[in-house]
């Protein structure tokens, strides 16, 4: 699948958390791989596919919709350490 075209499926498209999910896995094989909590309780989640590299951000507000954000190619898990930042001894 090109990027042009996973781009056109993602944009601005809103729907049930478990439609999201579900069109995801079923269209680009793609699952989550990672999520976090924003200041205004939105939740954000990283969904993938090792297989073929394409990936999607959604958003889901509090007892809303899950949007489709952004999506692209290439994706590349990294579990990066913090830098050391103790000075010298």
């Amino acid at each position: 699948m090109s990027l042009a075209a996973h781009e056109a499926a993602a944009q601005s498209r809103c729907a049930s958390r478990d439609a999201v999910v579900t069109g995801l896995a079923e269209r680009y094989g793609e699952s989550r791989q990672s999520m976090g909590l924003a200041a205004n309780n939105t939740v954000v989640e990283i969904f993938a596919s090792e297989e073929t590299g394409t990936w999607t951000i959604t958003m889901t507000r509090p007892g809303g919709p899950t949007c489709l954000v952004a999506s692209g190619e290439a994706f590349q898990a990294m579990l990066e350490g913090l830098p050391n930042t103790d000075s010298p001894a």
